[in-house]
């Protein structure tokens, strides 16, 4: 009798998850995606614009750290996504999907505009500062904790729940803003307390944004020791990667839930604090600009380290002030600038695929098949 022998025909290449990576080796490839990306941008940019690809960069880099104050102003704004992207972090190593930064940050804002405005006048300096921050912190706090405690009682979906709530704020947010509006009607409320400065954060050595910078570093450092070497930081990480195995335990899975809430949005006050007492002087429904949602691409691209999302934050921000300099110098819309953006963080996103997969090719077969 013969015997056939059936063939098994190996596809030419299979995708298989990487067991470990050397440091050097993932930003290695984080760093050639950059370039890869580069080159893409040159070309998409001769094709639709035919403007020099060279002299875009070079205006890139000029529209980002050109002057001292675009310094600054790159610098403030890598310090708010920061700050935001540290006030998410917590939430989503615990796999708690908190879309709903951008309205705690907002209600953080709101609340440090009801005390400049409310008590602007009328209380000392210090003691404005003392509640602007217990008002800020607290309202972005409770404005966290609602979705969390609806989670842990009933199991809600959180991603919904968060993201709605980010809608509410906005409208909380627009009531207040005709309500304060100047002048009445208008719908603005321009810059607070303008004359005196009363709640605005102080300058230090002339430089208006650099308490805010301060204060996002403690916090980064914070953060990192908080989620490295605190008992809160394993549990959250526990709960993470097994609720099941969070309770075999003895970890309180509810208690952990709503506690990493309450710190996600008081972290998200102190954002709304910087923007408004800091930065803007004032509120608008846009404040934050999306930066909520921008803060949670910063988390997962710096795999939770609050160490690699300075320099992520400091990245995605170097590009947005770039493009916008592209836009203004070369006559083009918005629309270009966010293309450009776009394919750069295409390429720094799908970087992470092979950080975390290799391509393995069919290895040729000698001696024939056994």
């Amino acid at each position: 009798m013969s015997s056939k022998v059936n063939k098994v025909h190996e596809p030419l290449f299979h995708i298989a998850k990487r067991t470990g990576i050397p440091t050097w080796l993932s930003w290695l490839i984080r760093i050639l995606s950059v370039a890869a990306a580069l080159v893409a941008c040159a070309v998409v940019t001769v094709i639709l614009t035919g403007e020099n690809p060279i002299s875009v960069y070079a205006t890139m880099i000029d529209g980002a750290i050109g002057t001292k104050r675009r310094v600054w102003s790159l610098l403030q704004n890598t310090a708010i996504l920061l700050c935001i992207s540290l006030a998410v972090t917590p939430a989503f190593k615990m796999k708690f999907w908190n879309i709903g930064a951008e309205g705690q940050v907002l209600m953080g804002g709101l609340a440090t505009t009801a005390c400049m405005i409310l008590f602007g006048e009328s209380m000392p300096s210090l003691l404005l500062y003392v509640l602007i921050i217990v008002t800020s912190i607290a309202a972005g706090a409770i404005w966290a904790f609602i979705p969390a405690f609806f989670k842990a009682k009933w199991n809600t979906n959180e991603t919904l729940f968060t993201l709605m709530m980010n809608y509410i704020a906005m409208q909380i947010v627009s009531y207040f803003t005709y309500i304060w509006s100047v002048p009445k009607g208008s719908g603005q409320i321009g810059v607070i307390n303008a004359a005196t400065r009363a709640g605005w954060l102080p300058s230090i050595g002339g430089n208006a944004y650099l308490i805010n910078i301060i204060i996002v570093a403690v916090l980064t450092v914070g953060m990192y020791v908080y989620l490295k070497y605190n008992k809160h930081g394993y549990e959250l990480s526990v709960v993470g990667e097994s609720e099941n195995t969070a309770k075999y335990i003895g970890i309180n899975v509810k208690k952990v839930i709503m506690r990493t809430m309450l710190l996600s949005g008081a972290i998200c006050g102190i954002a709304g604090l910087l923007l408004v007492s800091g930065t803007d002087h004032t509120i608008t429904r846009n404040t934050v600009e999306g930066r909520g949602f921008t803060a949670i691409m910063v988390s997962w691209l710096a795999k939770f380290n609050p160490v690699y999302m300075i320099l992520t934050s400091l990245l995605l921000v170097f590009l947005q002030k770039g493009a916008i300099e592209i836009s203004t110098i070369f006559g083009l819309n918005d629309s270009f600038s966010e293309i450009i953006t776009g394919i750069i963080i295409f390429f720094i996103i799908g970087s992470e695929f092979f950080v975390n997969y290799q391509i393995k090719f069919r290895e040729s077969q000698k001696g024939g098949n056994k």
